[in-house]
């Protein structure tokens, strides 16, 4: 059974409830003095505060996501990382396997969806990494077949897991319930984590002499993705003044990695949401040294030094914060108003009255963030695939 299996949290529960009701029950018989009755209550309460303590930390995985397995948790996951692959003929893109959107009414995706998971070695990175495609029910159906359409990469926070974003953040099932509503065009997502080199938190950066993060997402990532789905190619669509084929969201250091490749990339990103994001790259035993002494590598990961010195990227930026429970409240307005300055890049916010850094704020915030990015992006086009082939 999974880390994340319900039956798990169930047995761990059940386990405690047990542990606890025992040591109500056989307390007294351990009340005598002796070396056997004083091992009996240690162990006891030993075994009960234990599997509380699972419980409890089981319950905070689910409704988190900060490990997706077993082998996760215990340092071990062994599926991800940066690799070249040097199988001839195996293309950048690859789908390992398909699922059923959660919550749709039909299992047939041009009724309710659907999501592959994909694994993608970028052409120039040389990075490999697995990540969850969302096609939405259009990109089935006959009269989209000739179309194409906007795409949003989505990533998680530091540690996190790309399963969170489908199963606990709900962004297919969103994106779905938007387009129903007429409140979004239908978009493909393609969400992952930032983190392509665990467990090595890389800020999305280039490391010198190391994984080459910014590349990974700026150049392969679109290319792979562009080259297997009918999705608009980015920065041939900007040119053409069609608002835009690609945007990135991404929550805590994902919102920090959006914001930034947006304002490095913008012919490729048109907009970029960060929610609950910093604006300067940590250094700490997370991420290593990042920069190795390249002064300019390092000011470029600091977005309030770009903002300053580089000339204003012409790109949609959407921020969002709490006035209690965010820790980053007032560099979020600072931002906002560093950005208006410049006159040439859009700002957007979504600013709550409380919530804190976690799931339940993002959920909140998710639905507006979507459709913001909507806006900016349009939607399906008869620009045609580009030689893209067709799934």
């Amino acid at each position: 059974m999974g880390l994340t299996s319900d039956k798990v949290l169930a047995l761990t529960v059940a386990a405690a409830l047990g542990l606890f009701v025992g040591t109500v029950w056989l307390w007294p018989r351990l009340a005598r003095r002796g070396p056997r009755a004083v091992a009996g209550r240690v162990g006891l309460l030993l075994a009960t505060q234990l599997t509380l303590f699972a419980a409890v930390g089981l319950v905070a995985n689910q409704a988190f996501g900060f490990y997706a397995s077993w082998a996760d948790l215990f340092g071990q996951e062994d599926d991800q990382g940066v690799v070249v692959d040097h199988t001839p003929g195996k293309g950048p893109l690859e789908v390992v396997d398909t699922r059923r959107v959660p919550g749709a009414a039909s299992a047939r995706p041009a009724l309710g969806g659907q999501i592959q998971k994909i694994r993608v070695v970028g052409r120039t990175s040389h990075i490999a990494t697995p990540a969850y495609v969302y096609l939405p029910p259009e990109y089935f159906q006959p009269q989209y077949r000739g179309r194409t359409f906007p795409a949003a990469v989505v990533l998680t926070g530091y540690p996190g897991t790309a399963e969170a974003l489908v199963d606990k953040l709900d962004y297919p099932r969103t994106a779905a319930r938007l387009v129903a509503d007429g409140r979004m065009e239908p978009m493909v997502l393609v969400m992952m984590r930032p983190t392509v080199a665990p467990p090595r938190d890389t800020e999305c950066v280039d490391i010198p002499g190391g994984p080459q993060t910014e590349t990974f997402f700026a150049a392969d990532l679109p290319e792979a993705v562009s080259g297997h789905y009918r999705v608009r190619d980015g920065a041939s669509d900007r040119r053409s003044g069609s608002g835009g084929g690609w945007g990135i969201i991404g929550d805590s250091t994902g919102g920090y990695c959006a914001l930034k490749l947006a304002m490095h990339h913008p012919g490729v990103y048109g907009a970029g949401a960060g929610l609950s994001a910093y604006y300067k790259a940590p250094i700490d035993a997370t991420t290593g040294d990042l920069f190795h002494g390249d002064a300019e590598l390092r000011n470029r990961a600091n977005l309030w030094w770009y903002l300053k010195h580089m000339p204003a990227p012409d790109t949609s930026l959407l921020v969002s914060s709490s006035k209690v429970g965010e820790s980053n409240y007032n560099d979020t307005l600072k931002f906002i108003e560093r950005v208006k300055a410049n006159g040439r890049t859009a700002i957007s916010s979504i600013i709550l009255e409380s919530g804190g850094h976690n799931f339940n704020t993002w959920r909140r915030e998710i639905p507006g963030t979507l459709e913001w990015m909507s806006g900016r992006l349009g939607g399906p086009s008869d620009g045609g695939s580009r030689g893209s082939r067709v799934f």
